[in-house]
């Protein structure tokens, strides 16, 4: 069984704060909504910010419990439901070739290169004159380049983003410079992060990512690779908060 779970988070505490901040603490509070790791599956996660709300989202193999989260980063003494967690099998179960859906991602868009322009500080700190055996990973940098990452590989994932239905692009679904039409896709947000860790030697270097928050509509071509991608994640930094793509009713409703 999956599970979809809805946490809401208080912006204004210390914690909710230190947890927008740092995907890592995140990270380690999601994953202390299980007893142990699930044996089977992956735990995804993500942040979803609108109208000065902030959710978290996790997918999960196993039913968590999120009351730490709500005492230390929500409203623990307040009304209301600030958790909700709901079977998300029935969900998975009507993906069809050819059935459309709203959908909402978070994702890493990078590149490999072995030979970079100019290697970044965290680069430097965990590689010096090395050369890692797959090249270096690089994000992409202009809404232009996201969106190209995003329309390449929509094909493994099993959906396609049919062409914009507006004869103008909107404001953050800039085609890509090969691509003749724009699609029903757009990127929403973008949040960088430098994040703290300690290689094997315990010498402190630092990560840093982009998530990059795509909305739009898609169409279902293959649902057995759109439900692996969605219960696996997509892209890279998957502990950091990306990955993870919900799909919603194009009439409005809730994520599905």
């Amino acid at each position: 069984m999956t599970y979809l779970s809805r946490v809401q988070l208080n912006p204004l505490r210390h914690k909710g704060q230190h947890f927008l901040r740092n995907p890592r603490a995140l990270h380690a509070a999601v994953m202390g909504g299980f007893p142990e790791p699930p044996r089977e599956g992956r735990v995804l996660w993500r942040l979803d910010t609108r109208d000065r709300r902030v959710d978290l989202l996790v997918l999960s193999p196993t039913r968590p419990d999120w009351t730490h989260i709500v005492e230390q980063a929500g409203w623990p003494d307040a009304e209301g439901d600030q958790v909700l967690v709901r079977d998300y099998t029935p969900a998975l179960g009507h993906l069809a070739v050819g059935r459309e859906f709203a959908f909402r991602l978070t994702a890493n868009p990078v590149q490999l290169t072995m030979t970079p322009d100019k290697r970044t500080k965290s680069q430097q700190q965990r590689h010096g004159d090395n050369r890692p055996p797959r090249g270096f990973r690089l994000g992409h940098r202009t809404t232009a380049h996201q969106l190209d990452w995003l329309l390449r590989r929509t094909d493994k994932w099993g959906f396609t983003i049919p062409a914009s239905r507006t004869d103008t692009a909107a404001p953050g679904m800039t085609p890509p410079a090969d691509t003749t039409d724009p699609r029903e896709v757009r990127v929403v947000n973008t949040v960088r992060h430098t994040i703290p860790k300690k290689k094997d030697d315990l010498k402190p270097v630092t990560v840093t990512m982009q998530a990059i928050t795509f909305e739009g509509r898609l169409t279902v071509t293959d649902p057995d690779k759109l439900r692996t991608a969605m219960l696996g994640g997509i892209g890279p930094s998957k502990a950091y908060g990306c990955g993870l793509l919900t799909l919603a009713p194009l009439r409005g409703g809730a994520d599905a």
